[in-house]
């Protein structure tokens, strides 16, 4: 498997992961802490992703 591929999978599965942690403990209680903590990781899932994109950028073609 490519390189690549490895970067893309698992930060698909990285930002995924987040977004379920995030509706779980935003809707695990009714307390205010459990919504604040759901919706701080919530924020995760774009971070990620343009994590993820900017070290696919970086790999351009090389000649």
């Amino acid at each position: 498997m490519k390189p690549e591929s490895v970067l893309r999978v698992t930060t698909l599965l990285a930002a995924g992961a987040s977004l379920v942690l995030s509706v779980w403990l935003y809707f695990q209680s009714s307390s205010i802490e459990d919504r604040l903590n759901g919706i701080y990781v919530g924020v995760w899932v774009p971070s990620i992703l343009a994590l993820g994109a900017f070290l696919l950028a970086g790999q351009g073609k090389k000649s």
